[in-house]
């Protein structure tokens, strides 16, 4: 007869550094992590991504294949690529670190412009790219605001080459150097329908309306209302409200465009609105502002 002793197993446990971490934000799953999370969280598998461009006007990212979408990536914009199976790319944006799933066929190594950072980003709601050098010209594609491309100046007036046409200058900015304030660009934006994720000129949410006017102004913002907390300075009780002031609520967000009124995306109106700030707070049922920024 055995010893109870000698029928005791050892028992295997894993140690080691350990983090809370934020999943929309840290490329780790069940089975696999970027390399660049090794010795700080531990996974099965890692892996060094591949960075591929968005080559589709925009393409959705989902929480798992097939499922509910968390956000978007734009024409131009870079992935980083940390696994392939059934038609979907698993991983991460580069521009805010948001993880998720986007199918494989809007992700590619641009041929064109493989060795060329993006120069431009488009600032009107949406922006054609020609086939030629003329509006007379045949489309070859339509991208929204808040897009990125490398564009060069050409022979012919008022246009730019980009790497598969010829889009005019008027609907493009140098990266980060629109001349408009925020206000401004979110009324640009009135009406465009509200879309869960989205965070361009076709449609956005109250997150992405924010990301997208800020970005054209070079401020990097954050995806998400929660996260987007932390920009510019808290406005202490009392102080009035002025344009451009960034108003939080329970899971919303939105852009004052004067001491009274904002302009937010919103799946109340489902559309981009501008409306008196005293109105929206009378909706919201789990509470009322609770944050002022000022940048």
């Amino acid at each position: 007869m055995q010893s109870s002793t000698s029928n005791k197993r050892s028992q295997f446990r894993l140690t080691g550094p350990q983090h809370a971490a934020d999943m929309r934000v840290t490329p780790i799953r069940g089975d696999l992590a970027d390399i660049s999370l090794a010795g700080s969280y531990f996974a099965p598998h890692y892996a060094k991504p591949k960075i591929v461009r968005c080559v589709s006007p925009m393409a959705m990212i989902l929480s798992t294949p097939n499922q509910e979408a968390v956000s978007q990536i734009n024409y131009g914009e870079k992935f980083a690529i940390l696994d392939i199976s059934g038609g979907y790319a698993w991983g991460y944006t580069l521009h805010d670190k948001y993880v998720g799933y986007v199918k494989s066929d809007a992700l590619q190594n641009d041929q064109h412009d493989n060795d060329q950072s993006a120069t431009h980003q488009i600032s009107s709601r949406s922006a054609l790219i020609f086939a030629q050098a003329s509006i007379k010209s045949a489309i070859a594609m339509r991208i929204p605001m808040g897009a990125i491309l490398h564009a060069t100046k050409c022979d012919h007036d008022g246009f730019m080459a980009v790497s598969n046409g010829f889009i005019h200058k008027r609907h493009i900015t140098p990266i980060g150097k629109a001349v408009t304030d925020s206000a401004s660009l979110a009324a640009e934006l009135i009406g465009a329908p509200y879309l869960w994720g989205g965070r361009n000129g076709d449609a956005l949410d109250c997150s992405g309306l924010v990301q997208l006017v800020l970005g054209l102004q070079g401020i990097d913002a954050p995806r998400d209302s929660d996260m987007q907390q932390i920009l510019g300075d808290e406005i202490a009780e009392g102080v009035p409200l002025i344009r451009g002031d960034i108003i939080f609520f329970p899971g919303h967000v939105g852009i004052m465009s004067d001491d009274k009124n904002i302009i937010h995306a919103n799946a109340h109106w489902m559309q981009v609105k501008e409306e008196p700030l005293a109105d929206v707070v009378a909706r919201i049922e789990d509470g009322g502002v609770t944050a002022r920024r000022r940048l």
